[in-house]
C-alpha cells in the first residue's frame, strides 16, 4: 500500500483546540462496516449500538506530565518531552532547541513559572548521555526521587503539537479518561476522553462488561508515516498489560457470543498482540504489531476511536479495520459535517 493513499485534506479550523465542557456531548460518526450506511450522533448515544453480552475494552494508562523545562549553564532555554525510561534507568526524551548541547553536559530543570525567569535558584539536573537523533535524547537524572514524582513536581500536561495553546489547568483533568490509573502514557488514549462516570453505568446496567488492558502511549503513534509504502515504515514499540482477572472477563464475553468492543486503537493493539486461536491470553512486554489493510483481526468485533491524522499508523489500523475507501468516505463526510476532529475532537463507532 502507498502511504499516499491513507492522505485527506482537513481544514485547520476543525483541529479541536480545547476539550468540550461535556465530554459525553461530542458527536458521534457511526460507521457500518456491512451497509456504507453513515449515522451521525452524540456520544452519549453510543449505548444505542451495544447490546448485553458485549465487553468494552478500555485502556487505563494514564498521562503523566511529560512535558517539561529546562535551562542550560549558559542560559539557553530547552522544552523537553519525557518519553520513557530506558532499560539503563536514563530519561529517553524529545527536546527543542537542544542543537548545541553536548555528551556530558548538564541541564537544569525548572518548575514552569519560572521558565523566563533570569534569576532563580537551582533545580533538579539532567546529564546528557547520549544523542539518538531525530529529537531524542537520552539524560542521567541527577537528585533524588523517582522520574514520575520529579515530573509530578517540575511537568507539565503534554498537549499534541496540534493544540495551538499552552496547557492550562483543566487540561489535568480533561485530557485524561475517567478511568485512568497506571501512569506512564506521554499522551492520552483519547477515545476513552468521551465516556463519563454516568455513562459508563449506564452501559454496565444494560449488561455489558468492562474489561480493562494498558498500553503506555508514546509520541512515535503521532507521527506520519515518511515512507513511500506504508511497509516500509519502521513500527514504534508501546509497554502493554493485559492480566488474567481481564483475560477472562474478555474470554467469556467471546465464549457467550458477545461482540469485543474496542476503546481506542490502544486497546485494539493489545487485543491483536495477545489474541490466539479462540481467545485471548494474559500478557506483557512490548509490542510493535503494525495493524495496516490486508490484516485478518483475531479478537476486535467493533471499535470507538477519535479521528486520526493523514498518513499514520493509526490511521492505517482504522483503515484495516473498516476498509480504506469506507473509512476515507467517512472522514470527508465529517469534513463536510464540520465535526471535531484528533485528541479533544469527535469521535467514530465502527460496527
Amino acid at each position: 500500500m502507498k502511504t499516499d493513499e491513507l492522505n485527506y485534506d482537513l481544514p485547520e479550523e476543525l483541529i479541536a483546540q480545547q476539550a468540550l465542557a461535556n465530554r459525553a456531548e461530542s458527536r458521534l460518526l457511526v460507521i457500518d462496516r456491512q451497509s456504507d450506511k453513515l449515522e451521525h450522533r452524540q456520544f452519549k448515544d453510543i449505548g444505542d449500538y451495544l447490546r448485553a453480552g458485549d465487553c468494552l475494552v478500555v485502556n487505563e494508562s494514564k498521562v503523566i506530565p511529560a512535558r517539561f523545562y529546562a535551562r542550560r549553564a549558559s542560559g539557553g532555554k530547552i522544552e523537553g518531552l519525557f518519553l520513557e525510561l530506558s532499560e539503563e534507568g536514563h530519561w529517553q526524551v524529545l527536546l527543542k532547541n537542544a542543537g548545541r548541547l553536548k555528551v556530558g553536559e548538564t541541564i537544569e530543570l525548572v518548575r514552569p513559572g519560572q521558565v523566563k525567569d533570569e534569576v532563580r535558584e537551582a533545580e533538579v539536573g539532567l546529564r546528557v548521555v547520549e544523542r539518538l537523533g531525530g529529537g531524542e535524547w537520552r539524560l542521567a537524572f541527577e537528585g533524588k526521587g523517582d522520574y514520575l514524582g520529579v515530573l509530578e513536581e517540575y511537568g507539565v500536561t503534554p498537549l499534541p503539537p496540534y493544540i495551538k495553546r499552552a496547557a492550562e489547568n483543566d487540561d489535568i483533568g480533561r485530557y485524561q479518561t475517567v478511568y485512568a490509573k497506571r501512569p506512564g502514557s506521554a499522551a492520552a488514549p483519547t477515545a476513552g476522553l468521551h465516556f463519563t462516570e454516568e455513562l459508563l453505568g449506564q452501559i454496565a446496567a444494560m449488561g455489558i462488561r468492562t474489561a480493562k488492558v494498558t498500553l503506555h502511549v508514546g509520541l512515535d503513534t503521532f507521527k506520519p508515516v515518511t515512507s513511500e509504502r506504508l511497509a516500509d515504515h519502521p513500527m514504534h514499540s508501546e509497554h502493554y498489560l493485559l492480566d488474567e482477572e481481564n483475560a477472562g472477563i474478555i474470554n467469556e464475553a467471546r465464549k457467550a457470543g458477545g461482540r469485543i468492543v474496542a476503546v481506542g486503537s490502544t486497546s485494539v493493539r493489545v487485543l491483536e498482540t495477545l489474541g490466539q486461536d479462540g481467545e485471548i491470553a494474559a500478557g506483557q512486554g512490548a509490542t510493535r504489531l503494525f495493524i495496516m489493510p490486508g490484516y485478518e483481526f483475531r479478537v476486535v468485533d467493533a471499535m470507538i476511536t477519535n479521528f486520526h491524522l493523514p498518513r499514520t499508523t493509526l490511521l492505517a489500523m482504522v483503515c484495516a479495520f473498516g476498509g480504506t475507501e469506507r473509512v476515507l468516505g467517512a472522514y470527508r463526510e465529517a469534513v463536510r459535517e464540520r465535526y471535531r476532529f484528533f485528541s479533544y475532537g469527535d469521535a467514530t463507532l465502527l460496527v
